[in-house]
């Protein structure tokens, strides 16, 4: 029996010129070669899609490699795929299907080549290949392609490698979120490949791993820490194996048939007015640079990791604004109050690059990537939280939601609701009144008057 797989590979093919034939256009895809963009240390490819007899449906087939990865250069390679591309089309218009035994029809084109060059080419004898290992390469109708997986991959893997594929997604993502917001990507799919190493050392290959390996995982990650966190996983796995999907490394994001679980969030506490003036009167003495810091979360309204972002050219003094990138990664544009103007020193000798915040001084340099500038802020305000005695529901956040509810509640006594919430969306940088509402109810900004006269008889 001889599968199609074999015939695209074998080095004594003769090659034909291939026209242009719209007869079979509708049953596969035109194969295509991936490249890895130009990096020779990842696996090149040529790929395809085939209409499953089953479901009418195209369905991507195994991916066709040779001796493709065993050549050295960029050359070489695109060589050896455009000739397994040219044979691979050639055989999809003379009918081959690799949902199918195609030893007959090659055995007919065989004799074809025969009776045409008056000599005899034996194919079959000169390129004989064990009948099992065949079957292991071809789609047979009588089993399905996901059943035959199970009982094959963890022999003949021919995707890349579970690293390589991790890091590939990782790269393409690396520009297109924040640098926070990556660290902490790589950091949970680097957990999850050093527990599948331990724990499943037979998944060693993309194609190996299997939603019940993940469903395992995550719900370790949940029996050790917390439902939120193990959502946070999830999320994180979802948005790397669509990467992986869409670059066609993978037939599908599992990842998302995998439900979130309920889990309460993290609630940061606003403070009393008396709190927070405990709170600033104790920094004044202890953390100036901490105090000032605070003051921009709480009368800019900026959160923590917003202000870590700041540098002086960010700041225009004579205009009394500041530029920030926000959490969508937006470059947004806010008026310095004059309460927050009046706090700031003489930035005139520092340098336009510096950042507004460094460990020790206000301007100047800090060699410290943005999620490690935000934690150290973090572990100073842990211990003021320890040394006056609050508990771990407040935070640097809570003091963003103390001085929001302020504002919205003064400007509430003198105009109707929706007035005071369209000038505080200005204000806070809420993209849309059902967001500002929604983070005002959350905060519990919002209290209704008085209403025990409507509990009188």
């Amino acid at each position: 029996m001889q599968s199609i797989y074999d015939l695209i590979t074998l080095e004594f093919i003769n090659e034909h010129d291939l026209e242009h034939d719209l007869e079979h256009k509708s049953k596969y895809t035109t194969p295509k070669i991936y490249d890895a963009n130009g990096d020779i240390k990842q696996r090149w490819y040529v790929y395809f899609s085939y209409r499953n007899p089953e479901t009418g449906k195209l369905q991507r087939m195994k991916n066709i490699y040779g001796k493709t990865n065993r050549l050295k250069t960029k050359a070489e390679r695109y060589t050896v795929l455009n000739l397994y591309k040219k044979r691979l089309l050639k055989f999809l218009k003379e009918g081959y299907n690799p949902f199918e035994d195609n030893t007959e029809l090659h055995l007919q084109k065989s004799k074809t080549t025969q009776g045409t060059n008056g000599k005899t080419e034996k194919v079959a004898e000169k390129n004989s290949i064990p009948q099992q290992e065949i079957l292991n390469q071809t789609p047979q109708p009588s089993l399905k392609p996901k059943t035959r997986l199970k009982a094959e991959q963890l022999h003949r893997p021919t995707s890349l490698e579970l690293l390589e594929a991790f890091n590939y997604a990782l790269k393409l993502k690396i520009n297109v979120i924040s640098q926070s917001s990556y660290e902490d990507y790589r950091t949970r799919i680097y957990i999850l490949h050093k527990w599948l190493k331990k724990h499943h050392k037979k998944v060693t290959h993309i194609e190996h791993l299997e939603k019940k390996h993940i469903l395992e995982f995550l719900n370790e990650v949940q029996l050790s820490s917390s439902p939120r966190n193990r959502n946070n996983y999830r999320t994180v796995f979802s948005t790397i194996f669509q990467v992986l999907e869409d670059n066609e490394i993978i037939q599908n994001n599992f990842v998302t048939s995998i439900k979130p679980l309920n889990s309460k969030p993290k609630r940061h506490k606003t403070y009393t007015n008396k709190e927070q003036e405990r709170i600033f009167k104790y920094l004044e003495d202890k953390d100036p640079i901490l105090l000032l810091y605070i003051k921009f979360i709480s009368y800019n309204f900026l959160r923590p990791l917003e202000v870590c972002r700041l540098r002086i050219k960010d700041l225009n003094m004579e205009d009394r604004t500041l530029r920030f990138q926000a959490k969508n990664k937006i470059l947004k544009t806010k008026i310095i109050p004059d309460i927050l103007y009046s706090e700031l020193p003489d930035l005139s000798k520092c340098r336009p690059d510096d950042f507004l915040f460094t460990p020790k001084k206000i301007g100047g340099k800090w060699d410290a990537k943005e999620i490690n500038r935000r934690n150290n802020f973090g572990k100073r305000f842990l211990d003021v939280k320890k040394e006056l005695g609050f508990t771990n529901n407040y935070s640097l956040y809570s003091f963003r939601h103390t001085f929001i509810t302020r504002l919205y509640r003064a400007m509430a006594k003198d105009s109707s609701p929706f007035e005071a919430k369209s000038r505080l969306m200005l204000i806070t940088g809420h993209s849309t009144m059902t967001a500002l509402e929604k983070y005002l109810r959350d905060i519990d900004a919002e209290l209704p008057q008085d209403y025990s006269d409507l509990l009188k008889k």
